[in-house]
This record gives C-alpha cells, structure tokens and sequence, in this order.
C-alpha cells in the first residue's frame, strides 16, 4: 500500500561472486517485500528468489518456488509446516553467498555448503505465530500448541548454519536473541522519506482537521481501538487501507459520535494527501518496526502510539509524536490535546534518519564486514 521505495544509487557489493538472495512469499505492497528490494538492488547479480509471488505482482526478476505449483500457495497457514523443506530444496543451483530477507523460515534455505557458502539473515521478525503468538492471533490457537513447538524446534535446528543476522529493530535485535540465541546487527528499513516529504503545495497547505489511521484492517492492527480513541477524543478520523475486517470497523464507526470516513487502497500520492492533512497518526499497535509512522512523520505528522516495539526506535516521545502505555482509548485524549507542544522542524529531520541512502551504507558495511 506504500508504493515502492526510491533507490539510491550504489556500487554493487560482492562484484565477481555468484549471489542469492531470497524473501518468503511477495505481495506487490508490503514493507517485507519493500526491503528485499533495496537489499537485491544493491547486488543487481544477484538471483532472486521467492516461494512465490501474488497474482498482481509484475517482477519478472524472481524465481517462485516449487511451492507456487502447488494449491498451498493460496493458504499461507496450510503451507507453512512445509515451509523448511522448500528452502531446502529451492534450487540446484549454489551461491558464494546467501542473503535471506525472513519473516518466517527463509532463514533457514540452504543452496550450498555452510564451508563454502556464506548465509546472511535480515530479519524482519522470528515467525510471530510460531514465537510471539500473543502479538499475533495466527498462532494462538490451543489445538496449534503441538505443531508450534515442532516447527519452533525446526527453526532454530535448521538454521544454525546462518552466519550473520541483522534485525530490523532492537524489538526483534532482542527476539533473535532470546529465541534462537544469536546475536544480530540493528540496521532499521529503508522509508522512501524524500518522496513523502517533497509534498506539492496544495497537500502541504492542508488545514490538519482530522485524525488519521493507516495500515491493513486486520485484528492485530487495532483499528478498532483508532476508532474508539476518535471517538474518546471527538475528532474526526480517516482510516485508510483495506482488509477483512472492514465491514466489522464500518459498523463500528457508524456506533461512533464522530465522522469516520474510509479510503479503501489509497494510492501513493493519496496516501501521502492524507498524511499531509492529519493532525495525528494513530497506531496502537506493537509493530515489529513500522514504516507507516516514520512516512507520516517525513509529512510532518505527529504520531500518537503505543510504547512498544519499534515505536520507542521511530518516534521521539515528546519531540515527534507521544508514546502510551495502556490500550485505553481515554489514555490516548491527553496527548492529542498536546500535539502543539511538538516541534513540526524535528519531524521530518527525525524521519530523514530512515532514508534509503543509509539503509544501503549500513547494509552494504554490515554485509563486507560479515564475510571478512
């Protein structure tokens, strides 16, 4: 839904040594697949590789897996325990080098020797629903009990040839540690910040008369909590994305006593309108990173979120935004009411720390430094 990342031009790393680099399932708009992106344009060599791609996705470049032949490529949770076996049987071909962008199990491929291969591991979180299944519902079934200790075990067995991890926060800096007992780097995403701040005047002009809540509508994601705080705070919202729950959050706002208006799939230039006319992002949410707040932050819009997970990384509490420690939507009204103690010069500075271009440095030194 956040459109595609601009891209820095860089000398290609890893000059004369066959390359892989590989990403879970692609979805053409999600921050995962934005990342892997940027990490395979640094190496424009590389092969790429995916256990499959969606259907509107138009990258001729990536290399589905056998997986996409098979019907399980439309179940996420049925393919899953089968997840392993696929990066270990993704290719015959072998690399020098290995570079997995993981949020599941691609951690875990293997297409060469760990004598001769050097596997790299950026990871945006160790499988929610296998590891964290409080954040995440998907896994936190009681009948899935059995089945998630299995796989937990597989992940850290089939893994251990990995020989360098980054994370995409401390957040999951301290997950990797705790559950796989690796040590990993801290290198945040690349938000395409320039693009959200370079606003055309008729965006920047806006009056900011709303709240706003952006990202996909599903349980986790708290955009019935968005709605609930509006209404505690009796300030308009704008909720902006799509996803199954959509008919469950338009019942929702029409029991609320303030305006609740949907865009459904904004596009990037839409999307950036509205964060321009926002007196706050909303996010209650325990994100493993999130770009969303560092985009609205880039347009000069506070954000209002929960402390926890990569909130306390991308928002400056009492500088760009104001962090809350309960899920309480009344807990939320006292630092709406003090957005204009916030200084509107520090947000896009603070979000121009994201950019493109130092993802690319910190990933191309944290990537020479791992094969030394």
């Amino acid at each position: 839904m956040t459109g595609q990342v601009s891209r820095p031009t860089r000398p290609a790393p890893l000059a004369g040594r066959s390359v892989a680099v590989v990403h879970e399932w692609y979805a053409a708009a999600g921050g995962s697949e934005q990342v892997f992106g940027q990490i395979a344009d640094l190496i424009p060599h590389a092969e790429r590789f995916v256990l499959w791609k969606d259907g509107d996705v138009d990258e001729p470049r990536l290399r589905e897996s056998w997986l996409a032949r098979t019907p399980l490529r439309h179940s996420k949770a049925a393919a899953l325990p089968v997840m392993p076996l696929v990066w270990r049987t993704l290719s015959r071909d072998r690399f020098d080098v290995v570079i997995s962008s993981s949020h599941a199990f691609a951690h875990t491929v293997r297409m060469g020797s760990p004598d001769r291969t050097r596997y790299l591991s950026y990871v945006h979180a160790p499988a929610r629903y296998l590891w964290s299944p409080a954040f995440d519902g998907r896994g936190a079934n009681p009948l899935l009990a059995a089945p998630r200790r299995l796989l937990r075990a597989a992940d850290v067995r089939l893994s251990r040839h990995v020989h360098a991890y980054a994370a995409n926060s401390r957040e999951v800096r301290d997950r990797i540690n705790h559950y796989w007992r690796r040590d990993a780097e801290v290198i945040n995403p690349p938000v395409d910040v320039d693009y959200f701040a370079a606003a055309p005047a008729a965006d920047r002009d806006q009056p900011r008369d709303y709240l706003l809540g952006v990202g996909r509508w599903i349980p986790y994601k708290n955009f019935d909590l968005i709605i609930a705080i509006a209404d505690a705070a009796g300030l308009p919202l704008v909720v902006a994305g799509a996803g199954p729950e959509e008919a469950n959050l338009r019942r929702a706002a029409d029991r609320a006593g303030v305006p609740v208006r949907f865009e459904v799939r904004p596009d990037r230039d839409r999307l950036r309108r509205l964060y321009w006319g926002a007196r706050a992002l909303l996010f209650p949410v325990h994100e493993d990173f999130g770009m969303i707040p560092v985009e609205a932050q880039a347009c000069g819009t506070p954000v209002v979120g929960l402390r926890r997970g990569g909130l306390v990384e991308t928002v400056l509490d009492g500088e760009t935004g104001h962090l809350v420690e309960t899920l309480e939507p009344a807990a939320f009204v006292k630092p709406l009411r003090r957005l204009d103690e916030l200084s509107t010069d520090r947000l896009p500075a603070h979000a121009a720390t994201f950019s493109p271009a130092r993802f690319a440095d910190r990933m191309t030194d944290w990537v020479e430094r791992a094969l030394r």
